[in-house]
């Protein structure tokens, strides 16, 4: 656990994080228990994380943050914008997600142009995400930041690819890299429920699938979702939340990780259904 030292900025979101330096020295983006969406988003973005990281996916570390009632009190800019008011931010512990370096100097981009694509050497994971978000139905658009690299030197090292080794063109040079962001949405937010639908979890842009040929293609994360994640690693990560992010409602948590165990042999028709879509996400698909 780390102790928040000061806000730097809010940022944007209907979540209303704020960036945060803590202290060991890195920067987080913190989400706090009483933001606007639900309490529960905290729960899935930790889960969704841990789970993601474990299948080898580029997300960025997930910590929790003990945000001190003093600190809020001396920061007016740790408040949350409800309709008709505003309210401080809650004191205790809240989810961070690791800033991928110095925000002083490290430029983040939410949208890259297509030319530019073709130089992130970790776009195949693009293809685990996805069946990731199709696993666990995230009812948002994959949201994802691309960062410089130069020389093989990244600003932070979030999970590898599938086969967790580094391309063929990091040995110099400048290219991009992508970290996966914002699980707050799987689950269906802070319902819990499984509303899926073959266009949930696609990314914007279809140029990142384009390595995808068929069903191949996803089989290294489908064996991961299937073989790795036990009923075992899903309680041990559901001791790692706190109770304060699902109201004590264990039952309701334990409901959740069951039903997401019996959903890992059904990514495969989830990603089929995505491939017969009138959005035809997969160009290169062999029949």
């Amino acid at each position: 656990m780390l102790r928040a030292l000061e806000q730097i900025r809010r940022m944007r979101g209907g979540a209303q994080a704020h960036l945060m330096r803590c202290d060991d020295g890195n920067y987080y983006v913190v989400k706090f228990q009483n933001n606007p969406q639900h309490r529960r988003i905290l729960v899935n973005e930790l889960l969704g994380t841990r789970l993601a990281r474990r299948m080898g996916l580029p997300t960025a570390p997930a910590v929790l943050v003990e945000v001190s009632q003093e600190l809020i009190r001396l920061t007016p800019e740790l408040h949350v914008e409800l309709p008709r008011t505003r309210i401080p931010c809650a004191p205790g512990l809240q989810f961070g997600s690791r800033y991928p370096g110095d925000p002083r100097v490290l430029t983040l981009q939410d949208f890259l142009p297509d030319e530019k694509l073709r130089e992130v050497m970790n776009l195949h994971d693009f293809a685990g995400m996805l069946a990731f978000d199709k696993w666990t139905c995230n009812t948002n658009g994959r949201q994802t930041l691309f960062f410089e690299e130069r020389d093989g030197k990244e600003a932070v090292s979030p999970g590898r690819g599938a086969g967790g080794a580094p391309g063929s063109g990091e040995a110099a040079g400048t290219f991009y890299r992508t970290v996966m962001i914002d699980q707050g949405f799987c689950f269906n937010a802070g319902e819990w429920t499984f509303p899926d639908a073959p266009l949930r979890g696609l990314y914007a842009r279809n140029r990142v699938y384009e390595g995808v040929t068929g069903m191949e293609s996803f089989a290294p994360w489908l064996e991961r979702i299937e073989k790795q994640i036990s009923e075992r690693v899903l309680g041990e990560l559901a001791e790692e939340i706190p109770p304060d992010w699902y109201t004590d409602d264990y039952d309701a948590l334990m409901r959740l990780l069951e039903q997401l165990y019996r959903r890992r042999t059904r990514v495969s028709e989830l990603l089929m259904a995505a491939k017969c879509s009138n959005r035809q996400p997969f160009a290169n698909w062999r029949n």
